[in-house]
């Protein structure tokens, strides 16, 4: 072997610099007090601040009534004095109600304006009609829209069969 592969190594071994357990678990430690000490700073400046809020509170009405009761519990009664929408007490029920009123609504006959005349059929009824009939159109730019009058006379002139041609309309100046 020649000087340059040859690999010796004078000691073999570990090395001696690595991290001991004491230190691991002093910076353990110092993380732990570290933290019970920033807990107790923040709790300590919360109720600092608390009672610092009350100190500045304006003095209430004697004409507020005051309320010893817990305002967070609603009796049934209560929750009705509340504008729509209000919260839900049951999620599961209410949705349920709410999407069989909607499924019924959406697959029954029913009047949605009786004045005016206006009702509501099923969507499968619905879309039956639209396959039948079509989506209404609009006119192309540049084109009389169809009038009844129209229609009429396009109507007589496809059907006359006397043969004779009948006479061209007039066109307005342009």
């Amino acid at each position: 072997m020649t000087e340059e592969t040859k690999h010796e190594h004078a000691e073999e071994g570990f090395e001696h610099q690595d991290l001991s357990a004491q230190g691991v678990f002093a910076f353990i430690a110092s993380l732990i007090v570290g933290g019970i000490i920033v807990y107790f700073v923040i709790w300590g400046l919360y109720h600092f601040l608390e009672a610092r809020q009350r100190q500045h509170q304006p003095e209430l009405s004697p004409l507020v009534k005051q309320v010893e009761t817990d305002t967070r519990i609603v009796s049934p009664g209560e929750v009705e004095k509340f504008p729509q929408p209000r919260l839900e007490r049951n999620e599961r029920t209410e949705i349920k109600d709410f999407r069989l009123t909607e499924e019924q609504t959406l697959n029954s006959y029913g009047w949605v304006d009786e004045k005016a005349g206006v009702v509501r059929i099923p969507i499968d009824r619905a879309m039956e009609l639209l396959a039948q009939r079509g989506l209404p159109t609009t006119p192309k730019a540049g084109t009389v829209p169809q009038s009844e009058v129209n229609v009429a006379s396009q109507a007589a002139e496809r059907s006359d069969t006397s043969g004779k041609s009948a006479q061209p309309k007039s066109q307005p100046p342009k």
